[in-house]
């Protein structure tokens, strides 16, 4: 499949969702912001399959060496318990930087499709719509996948739980779709940069490299479970929504996670 190029030159200045879109837009580029504090997890809410909002008895989310880690070793079986950690504000436009690297062996239990994978939720429903025994957000998910030492396994991949996105014009409904990126086989640091402009265009890039792009995202589909009907409206267009990072079962520690606002294009 061929994959949209859009530039990524010409940073303009910034809006954020909410308060500030309404006072205006700054006249110069905004700053990075850490969304991460390197210190615990204040701003974030954690979301744990089979658990009430707020709920992680195992500590999956925790802060160790100042890097935002996943880990499992208060688990027995995973039992499919798939983690989000909620950034506590929701956006529209702006860039993403996610630094990450895969840590150790897949908690025991986990599937097999799960070995080397997590991700970041964008315009993920609010968490507190999330059920119980909801397995994922509704939202678009920027996967990022490790090497098994051998297969070609890109990272920053889409994928769309009960989500629907534009490539060329035409509607994708497939699950997943890959980018073009290299494999990272080892524990090694990767950066991922995300461009979200609302329900325009979203553009994935990898150590500088853009790997894929598609726009005008919309609630539909399947491959989410245990959801509130009302909370998947299918057809609506999803401009906006709220970050939130993955525990699928293998550790993954994320050493950066910061936005940067920007202004939506002028028509």
């Amino acid at each position: 499949m061929s994959l949209l190029r859009i530039p990524l030159s010409g940073r303009r200045v910034a809006c954020l969702l909410g308060a500030l879109a309404a006072a205006g837009c700054a006249t110069e580029e905004a700053e990075w912001t850490s969304l991460f504090n390197g210190e615990d997890l204040t701003g974030w809410t954690v979301k744990i399959r089979g658990h009430a909002l707020g709920e992680d008895p195992a500590r999956t989310f925790r802060v160790e060496d100042g890097l935002l880690t996943v880990r499992y070793d208060g688990y027995g079986d995973f039992a499919d318990q798939f983690g989000h950690l909620f950034y506590e504000a929701p956006f529209s436009y702006y860039r993403l930087l996610v630094e990450y690297r895969f840590v150790g062996e897949q908690a025991p239990g986990g599937p097999g499709w799960a070995f080397k994978n997590s991700g970041v939720m964008l315009h993920a429903q609010p968490p507190e719509t999330m059920l119980e025994d909801q397995d994922f957000p509704i939202s678009l998910e920027t996967q990022f996948l490790g090497g098994n030492g051998t297969e070609e396994r890109p990272t920053a991949n889409l994928c769309t739980p009960g989500t629907h996105v534009h490539m060329e014009g035409a509607l994708v409904e497939q699950h997943c779709t890959e980018s073009s990126s290299a494999t990272y086989h080892t524990e090694e640091w990767v950066t991922v940069e995300v461009v979200v402009r609302g329900d325009e265009s979203i553009t994935h890039i990898v150590n500088g490299d853009t790997v894929l792009a598609y726009g005008q995202p919309v609630i539909g589909g399947g491959v989410v479970g245990g959801f509130d009907p009302a909370a998947k409206p299918d057809g609506e267009a999803l401009s906006a929504g709220y970050i939130a990072l993955q525990s699928e079962s293998h550790p993954i520690q994320f050493r950066r996670v910061q936005l940067q606002r920007i202004a939506p294009e002028s028509r």
